[in-house]
């Protein structure tokens, strides 16, 4: 057998009877880490006017954020292998109670923004090293399958949990509980994981590919704020495209530099592996077309329908249930049995179906008869499609490139929820415009200029959504053609057969 097979072998063993106990608390800190990136949303415009943040500058809570943690995500995946796992893991949960208690606590602008962007960077390092300890926690399929079902369902779940959250805390207590609320949540996390956690073998101690650290920064950096800054003043804004500009030379000379390097940042082999550059592709565009439905979904429920903050989170409890369901009992219980395709596939197509029928929204759209069903469908094939998505990125790596490969997922997350908001709420903005431009003269009294503007707003969203439902499309098609790995039961024994003659080839557990 050879060395990495035994690593693995090792690493599976490992944790024994904890592994699951340690799957509570890694699942507890990904919920924390993914309902932060929506939970300060509802609650912003109240910290903006308790702290006096103009409106050119309320973006800036949402962006510090952002850019911190999918700038520095490859950096933190890179800390995990080398620093360990649960070391980074710890690290990372103390430092964003840190960070949140910072923010709770924000008396100006510069405190409250300094805390997002410190949040950002301590949920870089702990976000790559939760996944990175599924991976090599959980090596036998069916409890893998079991595990990453509930992963994908937080995974996919937490930013809806995060509204309902946003809603109860800022309507009944205060913006900065939405802050302090991730305290309690860390320290049960860090505390559980280093009593329970056992570091897994296969840690990559290379030296730091510090050339690859700081353009993947740079360029990450570059590429997510240009998507906030084209939201913001346009796509034609020179600035903008200079930062798109800079993003492409930047991350093309990663590219070069990493093909290069003896000890790379990104290796490239996680990446150029279809299967897996097939799930960061197609999860990045899913999550492109997701984000920018929760924000147009809030303000639909809150301004066209006059929904109060808790009742806006209580409305996306369909899509949350839809997505556990989709996740714990379709992905989980198919993934062994079905190639990962013919779960992703069609689950990103059941999701658009979903989206599809939000194309239909007006004013006085109901509720039950529209938003329900678009939501369950929505849910229902994210959850699906995330679970094997979840796995299949991190199934096959070898043990030393398991944080940086479960980085890929996030940055691709990230980076498609930066895009996704600004790409879509940019078409909706010139869609409502076009709108209002060409109604508002035949509206002569207050009340009918006051429904244009609403319907103006629906029109835009819904034009948004067409365009949702498109990349949605394009995901599953990515899915089914880049995605060729069968299901594991199926690939466990050819990864066994090959194990023996092929001495230097990490196990392989995707077949082609």
């Amino acid at each position: 057998m050879s060395e990495t097979a035994q690593a693995t072998a090792g690493t599976a063993q490992a944790p024994d009877s904890n592994r699951w106990k340690a799957l509570t608390f890694i699942a507890l800190a990904q919920l924390m880490v993914v309902l932060d990136a929506t939970i300060v949303n509802i609650a912003l415009p109240s910290a903006q006017q308790d702290l006096g943040i103009s409106d050119g500058n309320r973006q800036w809570v949402i962006t510090a954020y952002a850019l911190a943690f999918g700038g520095l995500l490859l950096f933190g995946g890179r800390i995990a292998d080398i620093w360990g796992r649960k070391r980074t893991f710890v690290t990372g949960l103390i430092g964003f109670a840190g960070a949140s208690a910072l923010g709770g606590a924000a008396t100006n602008e510069a405190m409250l923004l300094g805390s997002r962007a410190l949040q950002g960077a301590f949920g870089a390092l702990l976000a790559p090293a939760a996944l990175s300890l599924l991976a090599v926690m959980f090596t036998d399929s069916k409890e893998r399958a079991k595990a990453f079902g509930i992963y994908g369902a937080i995974a996919g779940g937490g930013g809806a949990v995060g509204l309902i959250l946003g809603g109860f805390l800022t309507e009944y207590l205060d913006w900065r509980w939405t802050f302090f609320v991730n305290i309690p949540f860390a320290v049960v996390a860090a505390a559980g994981a280093y009593f329970v956690i056992r570091e897994p073998a296969g840690r990559n101690r290379s030296p730091l590919d510090i050339p690859g650290v700081v353009l993947s920064t740079l360029g990450l950096v570059s590429l997510v704020y240009g998507f906030t800054r084209a939201e913001s003043e346009g796509w034609g804004d020179s600035m903008t495209i200079g930062l798109f500009v800079a993003s492409a030379v930047l991350l093309a000379a990663f590219v070069f530099v990493e093909s290069k390097v003896k000890a790379p940042l990104l290796p490239l082999r996680v990446i150029t592996e279809r299967n897996r550059g097939g799930v960061y592709l197609s999860l990045g565009l899913a999550i492109i077309a997701m984000f920018g439905l929760f924000l147009f979904l809030t303000y639909y429920l809150q301004i066209v329908k006059g929904y109060s903050p808790v009742k806006t989170g209580f409305a996306f409890l369909p899509m949350i249930a839809g997505m556990i369901t989709g996740s714990t009992q379709i992905g989980a219980r198919l993934m062994n049995r079905l190639p990962a395709r013919l779960l992703m596939g069609p689950g990103f197509l059941v999701a658009a179906a979903g989206m599809l029928l939000l194309t239909q929204m007006e004013i006085g759209s109901s509720y039950a008869a529209l938003l329900l069903p678009a939501m369950l469908l929505l849910g229902l094939g994210m959850g699906t499609a995330f679970m094997p998505a979840m796995s299949l990125a991190t199934l096959g790596v070898e043990p030393r490139d398991s944080g940086v490969a479960s980085a890929m997922v996030n940055t691709s997350q990230q980076v498609g929820g930066a895009i996704g908001t600004a790409l879509l709420n940019t078409i909706a903005a010139s869609a409502t415009t076009a709108y209002v431009k060409d109604h508002i003269a035949g509206a002569t009294t207050q009340p009918q200029q006051q429904l244009v503007q609403l319907q103006a707003q629906v029109h835009g969203y819904t034009n948004a959504i067409w365009f949702a439902v498109g990349i949605l499309v394009v995901a599953a098609g990515i899915a089914f053609t880049f995605i060729n790995a069968g299901s594991p039961d199926a690939t466990a024994a050819a990864a066994g057969s090959l194990e023996d003659t092929e001495d230097d080839v990490k196990v392989p557990v995707i077949a082609h």
